[in-house]
C-alpha cells in the first residue's frame, strides 16, 4: 500500500528561516501555504526532488504547538510515504485500530494510537512529480525505539507491509542494530527501524534524552559534491563519508547536521549507494 517515502515534515518556531537553507544548498521551490486543522499547523509547503519538505509552525494550541513547547526548537516532526491506493489504506488502518484522520485528502497518523515504535506519519497519494532540485528523492525516515523487532511487526500491520522484505542492519561504529522496512524489495524506499544499544555514542544520546521519536531522513543525489562545496563554502555544519575521500569523486554520503537544516539531520548518498546497507551491495555502481 506504501510505494515511496514522499516527504518530511519539520515542526519549526518560522518556517522562512528553518527553509532558508534546503533553498540555498538543495534548490527546493516554495509551493504554497496551508492550514492543517488535525495538528494546529500552519504548513508551508517546498517542492525538492520527486517529493515535498514542509514546514510546521503552531496555529494556536495543538500537537505542532505541544511538539514545539516540548522539544524546544526545529525538529523532524513526521515522516511522508505515498500510497497509490489511499481510500484501502485508510480502511486497513482502521482495522488495525489506528483512528487514521483524513484531511485535505492526507491520512495523518499519531504514534498515541498506532501503538509503541512507530512514527508519526503522513500519508498522500503517490502521484508523478517533477523533480525539483539537487535531491533526486528522498528515501528514508529513521525512528529511534526501544525494540526493533515489535516495532517493524508493527510497521508490517499497520501499513501492509511484507516483511520478507525487510533487511536486518547493525552497525559497530554507531552502536545501533535495526531493521529496514522496505516497501518494495528492488527500491530503496522505507522506514529505518533503529534500536540504539551503545547510549554513548550519537544516537544513543539522542534516545536518552527524547525516547521513541523520529532522528533523520536520507536522500538520494547525482550532485553529492556540488551539494558538498556549497556547504563548506557557507560554513555550516556537515559530515562527509568517507572523510579521506580523493577531493574530485563525489562523497559516499553527506549529513547535513540539524542546525543546518532546521532542526533535522539529512543524510545524502551518492546515486545506489544506499543498496551497500540495505541488503543488496552488487546493486551499487561504481564510480
Amino acid at each position: 500500500m506504501l510505494t515511496r517515502v514522499d516527504r518530511v515534515q519539520l515542526a519549526v518556531p518560522d518556517a522562512g528561516t528553518a527553509a532558508a537553507n534546503w533553498v540555498a544548498l538543495l534548490g527546493a521551490e516554495k509551493a504554497g501555504s496551508d492550514t492543517i486543522k488535525c495538528l494546529g499547523a500552519k504548513r508551508t509547503s517546498y517542492r525538492l526532488g520527486r517529493g515535498w519538505v514542509e514546514f510546521l509552525e503552531a496555529d494556536g494550541t495543538g500537537v505542532v504547538a505541544d511538539a514545539l513547547a516540548r522539544r524546544g526548537g526545529g525538529h523532524l516532526f513526521a515522516g511522508g510515504a505515498a500510497s497509490d491506493d489511499i481510500s484501502g489504506l485508510l480502511a486497513h488502518l482502521k482495522d488495525q485500530g489506528a483512528d487514521p484522520i483524513l484531511e485535505g485528502g492526507q491520512v495523518f497518523l499519531d504514534p498515541s494510537k498506532t501503538g509503541p515504535g512507530t512514527p508519526r506519519t503522513v500519508i498522500s497519494a503517490d502521484g508523478d512529480l517533477a523533480p525539483v532540485g539537487d535531491l533526486d528523492w528522498l528515501y528514508e525516515v529513521t525512528l529511534l525505539v526501544a525494540d526493533q523487532d515489535e516495532a517493524s511487526q508493527r510497521y508490517a500491520e499497520l501499513f501492509n507491509l511484507n516483511a520478507e522484505h525487510f533487511v536486518s542492519i547493525e552497525s559497530k561504529q554507531y552502536g545501533y542494530k535495526g531493521i529496514l522496512t522496505l516497501f518494495h524489495p528492488d527500491l530503496l524506499g522505507r522506514f529505518e527501524v533503529i534500536q540504539p544499544y551503545d547510549l554513548e555514542k550519537t544516537m544513543g544520546r539522542y534516545f536518552s534524552k527524547h525516547g521513541e521519536e523520529l532522528y533523520m531522513g536520507y536522500g538520494e543525489s547525482a550532485k553529492v559534491l556540488e551539494i558538498e562545496q556549497r556547504v563548506k563554502e557557507l560554513g555550516l555544519g556537515h559530515t562527509v563519508t568517507p572523510p579521506d575521500k580523493a577531493d574530485d569523486r563525489p562523497s559516499d554520503t553527506l549529513f547535513l547536521h540539524p542546525a543546518t537544516m532546521g532542526g533535522m539531520m539529512l543524510g545524502i548518498s551518492r546515486p545506489t549507494m544506499g543498496w551497500q546497507w540495505s541488503g543488496h551491495p552488487e546493486r551499487v555502481e561504481a564510480i
